[in-house]
This record gives C-alpha cells, sequence and structure tokens, in this order.
C-alpha cells in the first residue's frame, strides 16, 4: 500500500494553483510502493458523497477541486498481471476558498457499534464517534437516533462523544450525529446502522 503525503490528514489545504472562485488545482503525492505498475486516487466530496477517480502511474497526480469543500482520499495500488491491489489509509482534509475564516468540522465518525454491526441483547448500547475540525472549535453534537430510516432527534446539545441509548432486542437502529462548532456551522455524518440481536 502507498504511503500518503499530501494534501495532509485533518488539514486545511492552501496550496495549488487556483483557477477560478470555485475550483484549484492541487497536487495529490503519496509514497511510490513496491511492486506497484499504477496507482488510483479515490477522492470523496464530503459535502455531497460524490466520489471521483484519477489514475497515475507515478507517485503524484494533479486534481481540480472545488474550494471552500471538505474531501476524504485515498490510494489503491494496482500491478499489472494480478487483481490484487493494496489500499493506503484514508484522509481526510478541507480545501481552502476565497475568504473563509472559519471552517465546518467535518462529518462524525461512528467507532461503536460499527456500522452494520450486530450486538449481544442488552437494554443499553453506548455510542461513540469521532469529530474534528481544523479550528478545533467543536462546541456540541446533535444525535439522531431510532429504527426509523432517517432517525428522528434523540438529543441536541451533547458535549461529550458518547450517548447511552435505549434499546430493545431484535431491532435495526440508525443512527447520525450533527457536529456543531463554535462559528454555528453544522455537519451532519452520514447514517449508521446496527442490529441487536
Amino acid at each position: 500500500a502507498a504511503t500518503l503525503i499530501f494534501p495532509a490528514d485533518n488539514s486545511e489545504c492552501n496550496e495549488g494553483e487556483i483557477l477560478s472562485d470555485t475550483q484549484s488545482r492541487v497536487l495529490f503525492q503519496w509514497n511510490a510502493s513496491p511492486n506497484t505498475d499504477s496507482y488510483q486516487v479515490n477522492l470523496t466530496n464530503l459535502n455531497t458523497n460524490a466520489t471521483a477517480l484519477a489514475n497515475s502511474t507515478t507517485n503524484e497526480v494533479e486534481i481540480t477541486l472545488l474550494r471552500g469543500v471538505p474531501y476524504e482520499w485515498f490510494v489503491v495500488s494496482r500491478a499489472n498481471g494480478t487483481n490484487e491491489t493494496a489500499s493506503s489509509a484514508v484522509w481526510r482534509f478541507y480545501n481552502a476558498g476565497p475568504g473563509i475564516t472559519n471552517f465546518a468540522p467535518f462529518p462524525a465518525e461512528a467507532v461503536s457499534p460499527g456500522r452494520g454491526a450486530t450486538i449481544s441483547t442488552t437494554a443499553l448500547v453506548t455510542l461513540e464517534w469521532s469529530g474534528n475540525d481544523i479550528d478545533n472549535d467543536i462546541v456540541s453534537y446533535n444525535l439522531y437516533f431510532g429504527t426509523a430510516d432517517p432517525p428522528a432527534l434523540l438529543e441536541s446539545g451533547i458535549t461529550d462523544t458518547t450517548f447511552e441509548a435505549s434499546v430493545v432486542s431484535g431491532q435495526t437502529y440508525y443512527w447520525q450525529v450533527e457536529t456543531v462548532d463554535s462559528a454555528g456551522n453544522q455537519t451532519l455524518s452520514e447514517e449508521f446502522n446496527f442490529r441487536v440481536e
């Protein structure tokens, strides 16, 4: 697997060529991996969840990005003559935009229960997530939870990254976390789910 170099994880990317008020071109870089003939960069816009692919035979590729948008990226290493591939770590960054003084938080990520997990019969489950913000100014989280898809708001103004929720056996539960920062920016996570035996 390749080792990612740039854009750095959990950072603001303010390098690259500005093409317009809405677009810039950024040089993505990673360490070359052994036994690799080509690389595929997987890039996801975290605002829209739209994914784009870029291919390269070297350890870098230029990609045109939207400015003022958070992204997630990883690199898949490929070798000729085999279908086996290796994937790098997944990094997140914020592509700088014009005149932004405070950045929206990255979408929260589920820690526990894992996505699609089945947990043993219990009356209470501890939901745990992680939040990240370039400005380090997260003030609270709003939790959406329940058996309905999409889930309804269960609790707002949570200042921790865990919450104990009541559950019933034989049910599938859906949950999302909305991250709120000191500037009032709000970012909703993707939807997570788990089943109780």
